[in-house]
């Protein structure tokens, strides 16, 4: 038989009281001990990315407001560093070449890894070939797939110009030219870094429910259809990461104006190369290289705060 616990008319009921404070200490005290050993193994994670991450970033801000060459004793001087930026032209020129290498990269960094993570979804034999086939070049140091097609720009005995020669049609100087320089830049850095996107496009196409592609067909659409009204909406949000990734990524472009062009041709110097040009080669003004930094670290924040607000959102609806 259950019993009432409702107050009977008269009753006063008396409030718990309060529990002792020792009691809750010793609780706590119990909670750290048993978490002693967790927090241990995070000390040693959470110094080390400290004192690489932090402690390098906290100290890059500090330096753009001095003058140093890492030999004498560093000097303050405020804001000196960056009027002396704007005041350059070639911080201009480095910016406008950044934002066109940046341009050019997705209009074929963007779209060609989806058109070949299309083809690769709808080949039947010889899907492993080809997938290591165009994952290939990533595995590559960096530096060697730019010595590869610095060999292939040559414009003496370079392999383009062989075959042009062999075609009777007209030669280029392909990186030494205005005009070519940078397009031959973003050929050299999509064929190096395209692997990784099509082997992300491929795997959200082998996402998307086969039921949406039967129903299409049902309804009479073809290929292009299908690729319209399903795989593009599917893959929407994979499609805008990577386009933001890609935009961070191609803003920070350095071996390739480097090693094919250097860092003193203006129609390719980029932000990066503009940077070591400060640090290493001209000024040797570490202060001033840093500034630099300072910028465009504040440039690719805003591009990942979009990148971590359109992940956050997507999680939240999800």
């Amino acid at each position: 038989m259950a019993t009432s616990l409702a107050p009977h008319p008269g009753e006063v009921r008396v409030p718990a009281a309060p529990e002792p404070r020792q009691r809750r200490r010793g609780r706590l005290r119990r909670r750290i001990a048993d978490n002693a050993l967790a927090y241990a193994f995070l000390a040693g994670g959470i110094l080390c990315f400290a004192y690489f991450s932090w402690y390098p970033l906290v100290r890059g801000v500090t330096l753009s407001f001095q003058q140093d060459n890492l030999v004498t004793d560093p000097e303050w001087v405020g804001l000196t560093n960056y009027r002396h930026l704007f005041a350059d032209p070639l911080f201009w020129t480095a910016w406008r070449n950044t934002a066109e290498f940046t341009g050019i990269a997705l209009v074929f960094g963007y779209a060609v890894p989806l058109v070949i993570a299309v083809l690769l979804n709808e080949l039947r034999h010889f899907k492993g070939f080809f997938r290591i086939a165009v994952y290939l070049p990533v595995m590559l140091p960096p530096i060697v797939c730019v010595m590869l097609w610095q060999y292939f720009y040559d414009p003496g005995q370079g392999l383009f110009n062989t075959l042009l020669r062999g075609a009777h049609l007209p030669t280029s100087q392909w990186v030494q030219s205005p005009h070519m320089a940078m397009i031959s830049l973003v050929l050299v850095s999509t064929w190096a870094n395209m692997g990784g996107a099509t082997l992300m496009y491929l795997a959200a196409l082998q996402s998307i429910p086969g039921d949406l592609y039967e129903a299409a067909e049902l309804d009479g659409a073809g290929i292009w259809a299908r690729l319209r009204h399903v795989t593009l909406p599917q893959m929407r949000f994979v499609m805008l990461v990577l386009l933001l990734l890609q935009i961070i990524s191609t803003m920070q472009v350095f071996i390739e104006p480097f090693q094919l062009t250097g860092f003193t041709n203006p129609s390719t110097i980029t932000v990066m190369t503009l940077i070591y040009r400060y640090a290493f080669a001209v000024n040797n003004d570490f202060g001033l290289a840093a500034a630099m930094s300072v910028l465009l670290f504040a440039v690719l924040a805003v591009f990942a705060a979009c990148y971590l607000r359109l992940t956050r959102d997507t999680s939240d609806r999800g």
